[in-house]
Parts: C-alpha cells; sequence; structure tokens
C-alpha cells in the first residue's frame, strides 16, 4: 500500500475524543503516522508476515497500520476500555479482526505484558503531568528483549541512557511536528503542536 493511501485510511480511523488528562493520550494524526511506518519499513523491521505490539494504541492508529503494510498479527495493548471499544470497532470495519488481539491492561512496573512478537512501536506518555509516566512503557520494551520504535518528545534525554545502559543499541533517527488538538481544559489554543523525536532501540 502506498503511503499517502495509508495515510488517507488511518485519517478516517474513529477518533477517542473523550481523554483521561493522566493518561496523557495524545493522538498520533494519519499522515505522522504513515510516514513513521515507513521509516520502519524502510529499518527492515516492519515487514510482511512479522508480528507486532502496539504499546498504548490508543485508536490503533499504529498497530492498524502496520497490518494493513503486512504484518500478519497485531497486540493491541491499551488500558482505556472507552479507547479499547474504538479500536476493536476500527479493527472491525476494516476486516482485520482474524489478524488482532486487543488486551485492555494497564502497563505498570508490576504489569510487564510477555509479548510474543517481532517489533514493538509506542506513542507513550510524555510525562507532562506525571513524572516517568513513560517507564513502564520502556520496561515492557526491555523485558521482552525486541526491537522498537518509540515516538517521544524530541528532547526527551533519557531514553538513550536508560537502555545504553543495559547494552543496548540506541538510534535517534529523525523529528517532526505533533499537533496537539485543544482536547484538555488546560489547552488554551484551538490546535497547538510540539515537536516529536523518534528512536528506535535494539537488544545486542
Amino acid at each position: 500500500m502506498k503511503i499517502r493511501k495509508l495515510a488517507m485510511n488511518l485519517s478516517n480511523l474513529e477518533q477517542h475524543h473523550l481523554k483521561n488528562v493522566d493518561l496523557e493520550q495524545y493522538s498520533i494524526d494519519g499522515d505522522l503516522a504513515a510516514k513513521w511506518l515507513s521509516d520502519l519499513i524502510a529499518f527492515g523491521d516492519l515487514k510482511k508476515g512479522c508480528k507486532v505490539s502496539d504499546l498504548g494504541a490508543g485508536n490503533g492508529i499504529l498497530g492498524i497500520g502496520a497490518l494493513l503494510l503486512g504484518a500478519e498479527k497485531v497486540i493491541f495493548i491499551e488500558s482505556d476500555p472507552k479507547a479499547c471499544e474504538i479500536l476493536n470497532n476500527n479493527i472491525s470495519l476494516l476486516g482485520l479482526k482474524n489478524r488482532s488481539e486487543v488486551r485492555n491492561l494497564h502497563i505498570e512496573q508490576s504489569n510487564i505484558p510477555v509479548l510474543d512478537t517481532d517489533i514493538i512501536i509506542t506513542n507513550p506518555p510524555w510525562g507532562r503531568q506525571k513524572e516517568k509516566a513513560d517507564k513502564p512503557f520502556l520496561q515492557s520494551i526491555l523485558s521482552n528483549h525486541k526491537i522498537a520504535h518509540i515516538l517521544h518528545n524530541y528532547r526527551a534525554t533519557h531514553i538513550s541512557s536508560f537502555f545504553q545502559n543495559k547494552g543496548w543499541t540506541v538510534e535517534k533517527y529523525g523529528e517532526a511536528d505533533f499537533s496537539l488538538p485543544a482536547t484538555y481544559n488546560h489547552h488554551n489554543r484551538q490546535r497547538d503542536s510540539t515537536r516529536a523525536g523518534f528512536w528506535r532501540v535494539s537488544p545486542d
């Protein structure tokens, strides 16, 4: 599937509008999701027949994109029951139910999911509302010992040290503008944007 068509399909997914500020549910848009997934293909990490885990899946945009690009199966991990409902709707509408597994669970230090997967993708909480909110996501990647691609605030410096201290290879390979709709009460403007960075982490 061409990236432009993928972006259009992902932009048409049902969105999750009733978001929980404590979970920092900032959704990636269709254009950026498609561009990011094309980077994963370029690395050779996202390929036909692979198994993918999407941590903090939201409405499923990243994992669904991976399925549309040929992944055999995607495990969606999401803590918000309403988001899981929307995610399941999106999967069903696209006829992807038989290649998807949705798990409604919180990723916490005491509850790290064991994943049968080739690659992990995640847009974790950035820690703006709760410091170190992303740590269980990073720990989950570490525990599963799989290649992962992470979208985070472009200024994040802890990702490299977190994994390099464990002997992993870390590469920050890009940045992009990240749109922030006025979803929460503390947002003053109709729409804002910030800068996101992209990391690839790999166990050696």
